[in-house]
């Protein structure tokens, strides 16, 4: 089985990783064939199919994975993927062409199985059961391969990619924030076997710095947790916009090598605070970052569609000017949009002023990634 093989069992056409039978499955696939530029079903399939051969030449993949299983009390990130991509179509109507035309290739979506969220957490029966039901018509021993849980589709996936091309920056659009565990495993490997040091930077409101959480070891509360160890601590991993925490920086910082930006300093002096973070990263000598935007990191006055919106956070003009100094004075590797959850919104309008947002830092942290616009 080639790596493209794979990855079309393992993936499903971009807005496809919803498994829908009714309710939404119009408007699923009304924006498959919008995004694919297709007339029919299997246009769409067939361009996604085609979308797997050119990740070879690829400068960077764009990946969704809409999953919330690991995520907390309010759920509904699930719909993040689909929903962002579909208000970066209308903020941007050509979008297919303008990424075509710059080197990023949409591979699709993740399928999920809603009650599956690592392939760690399940017996082997249950795993059993799921590849029968995800992978009917591949025969024994490939199956047993496989996985069927979303992080861990997601991370083999981003295995596969980077073994098609080491080089090619990943984009994801989540999906609670637990899913920007398997991006940093797939990178860590991948860059790990070149030799070149990478970091993490977070904008988000949480430290998500748990090493576990009610005896779960993977999801949205522990993620960084395990990122910070795959970057290698020494202020590698630095988050940005922290401001509900049970315990205060010293304690993170001091216990687990993290290097933070609160809430309160980035809004007091934001010009002082970008310096600050730019020479922080900088300073611990890696060679690029992944930008890891979980969408309550701003200011909920402006992105209230999500499951824990917070006040007094960063402005969007900060989050922007941030993706970009770090895209021209480092080098962003990739990056993911973490979090949206359209249905939470109080209000309609709180939702469009979500999405408008959303669909503004997807595309900043592909042209910071790129090095170039999207014209």
């Amino acid at each position: 089985m080639t790596p493209q093989e794979e990855l079309a069992l393992l993936l499903r056409p971009a807005a496809g990783g919803l498994y829908l039978v009714s309710t939404g499955r119009a408007q699923q696939l009304e924006v498959q064939r919008r995004l694919y530029g297709a007339r029919t079903d299997d246009e769409v399939r067939a361009r996604f199919r085609a979308s797997l051969d050119r990740i070879a030449g690829a400068r960077a993949i764009l990946l969704g994975v809409p999953s919330d299983v690991g995520a907390g009390f309010l759920r509904g990130s699930n719909l993040g993927p689909q929903a962002v991509r579909t208000a970066l179509l209308e903020a941007l109507p050509d979008f297919r062409e303008r990424a075509r035309g710059a080197g990023l290739v949409d591979i699709g979506d993740v399928f999920v199985v809603p009650q599956l969220l690592h392939d760690d957490m399940l017996s082997e029966g249950q795993k059993a059961a799921s590849r029968r039901a995800l992978y009917p018509d591949v025969p024994e021993p490939e199956a047993s391969r496989l996985p069927v849980s979303p992080l861990s589709i997601a991370e083999r996936a981003l295995d596969l990619v980077f073994a098609i091309n080491p080089e090619v920056a990943p984009i994801v659009i989540g999906g609670d924030h637990s899913t920007a565990l398997p991006v940093a495993r797939a990178l860590a490997r991948a860059r790990g076997a070149r030799r070149r040091p990478w970091g993490i930077v977070q904008p988000d409101a949480h430290t998500d710095l748990l090493e576990e959480r009610l005896g779960i070891k993977y999801c949205f509360a522990t993620w960084s947790y395990h990122a910070n160890e795959l970057v290698g601590r020494g202020g590698r991993l630095v988050q940005v916009g922290i401001r509900a925490s049970q315990r205060p920086r010293e304690h993170w910082e001091g216990r687990y090598g993290v290097r933070q930006f609160w809430a309160a300093e980035c809004r007091a002096d934001p010009e002082a605070a970008l310096d600050a973070i730019l020479a922080h990263v900088k300073g611990t000598g890696v060679e690029g970052v992944y930008f890891s935007n979980d969408i309550d990191g701003t200011d909920a006055a402006h992105a209230d569609a999500t499951g824990t919106p917070e006040p007094d956070g960063l402005s969007p003009d900060f989050v922007v000017t941030l993706i970009r100094r770090l895209g021209r004075e480092v080098g962003l590797i990739g990056g993911d949009l973490m979090e949206v959850a359209p249905a939470l919104a109080p209000t309609p309008e709180g939702a469009a002023r979500t999405l408008a947002l959303a669909a503004r830092y997807l595309r900043e942290t592909i042209e910071a990634t790129l090095g170039r616009a999207l014209a």
